[in-house]
């Protein structure tokens, strides 16, 4: 099933019924109509609500056939047409691929000014749930060895997209809440509505700056310049977090405390990266491999992107098949203030004037949802 599959239903915006498409298998991906949504979702009742996003709500639902999914509902602004790209975006990125840690994309429903994403239903939440949610009792229960597995998972995930895949596929917004777990907590990366295709004869993508507070990379902030790297920047800060289990932006504290990339590098300097992993764990990890993780999160997320590793030797990094004994890790780069960003020249490549493009950079960036 390609995107031209799905595209057939936006002619419903126009006055076609959607519903004719309904029952029109296309392989593993479907055409829903909103009726079989409303129903599943108990009219998207708020009991049904799982998760919320920049971009729309997120319901549990239960097919006729007896299966669990989690709908997307994205609302489009008319003015701008946001929701409209991120639903192409999303549809585009994952009707054509599958990989076991990339979420399953089941269907899509087009009504009225509404679009719908379907997906398969993932029991344990997200990752942002079980480490920062109020749920006690899962965060005390998540092993080491859950967390390894994870931040493995994730790393295939990526190095598939951004290396495996034709055109590559690079996320734009690799955090916690994007990578949902399920029953066996296997990681699924998820949200592609801010994706861009990257082709091999291009070495960045121009566009407006989009992504969440302490996991964009610096200079894709700063020039909007999107490169492979970027996602690679956003993944260390992610395994830092995997590890630590602090959040990549903690607001709670001084504002010199804030960025986790900084405690991650402080610790680095000091010879105490030990000390940044989860309390919670005790001393039920192995230490060796917990600073590897940490230094292999400090590697992607330094702040001159060419030393930054591919995705690939980020794998081999994580599974010990690549030494770190010798490795040199320079500073992380930080966003540590949008009020100065938003006031530095930044190419775009939507057509906008740059005093139009500074605001649309300053209102898509998602700060810290």
């Amino acid at each position: 099933m390609n995107l031209s599959a799905c595209i057939s239903c936006f002619s419903s915006s126009s006055g076609t019924d959607v519903s004719r498409h309904a029952e029109q298998d296309q392989g593993n991906f479907r055409v829903f109509s909103y009726n079989e949504l409303k129903s599943a979702t108990t009219d998207f009742h708020h009991s049904k609500k799982i998760g919320e996003g920049g971009f729309g709500s997120v319901y549990k639902g239960r097919l006729r056939d007896g299966s669990f999914v989690a709908v997307k509902v994205l609302s489009i602004e008319l003015d701008s047409m946001r929701g409209e790209r991120e639903f192409i975006a999303e549809i585009a990125s994952l009707s054509d691929i599958k990989h076991e840690n990339l979420v399953t994309l089941r269907g899509c429903c087009v009504d009225g000014a509404k679009r719908y994403v379907v997906y398969d239903y993932m029991e344990n939440n997200s990752l942002a749930h079980i480490l920062h949610g109020v749920d006690q009792k899962k965060r005390l229960s998540f092993s080491w060895e859950a967390r390894r597995d994870i931040s493995l998972g994730v790393a295939r995930a990526l190095s598939f997209l951004l290396e495996e895949v034709e055109p590559h596929i690079i996320h734009r917004d690799i955090k916690a809440s994007n990578i949902l777990l399920d029953k066996n907590f296997t990681p699924k990366v998820s949200d592609f509505g801010l994706s861009k295709l990257l082709r091999d004869n291009h070495t960045h993508v121009s566009t407006r700056v989009a992504g969440t507070l302490g996991y964009l990379a610096p200079e894709y902030a700063i020039s909007g310049h999107l490169t492979r790297k970027s996602d690679v920047y956003s993944f260390g800060v992610l395994l830092l977090e995997i590890v630590s289990g602090r959040p990549a932006v903690d607001f709670r504290v001084d504002y010199k405390d804030q960025l986790l990339v900084q405690k991650a590098w402080e610790a680095y300097e000091a010879k105490e990266l030990v000390n940044l992993v989860d309390p919670k764990l005790e001393t039920n990890f192995p230490v060796e491999e917990a600073v590897r993780f940490l230094k292999v999160g400090l590697l992607c997320a330094q702040e001159n992107l060419r030393l930054r590793p591919l995705m690939s030797a980020v794998v081999k990094m994580l599974t010990s098949e690549t030494d770190l004994q010798d490795v040199q890790i320079s500073e992380p780069g930080k966003v540590s203030d949008f009020m100065n960003i938003r006031t530095q020249q930044t190419p775009l490549s939507e057509g906008s004037s740059t005093s139009s493009g500074m605001s649309n950079m300053w209102s898509s960036v998602n700060l810290g949802r």
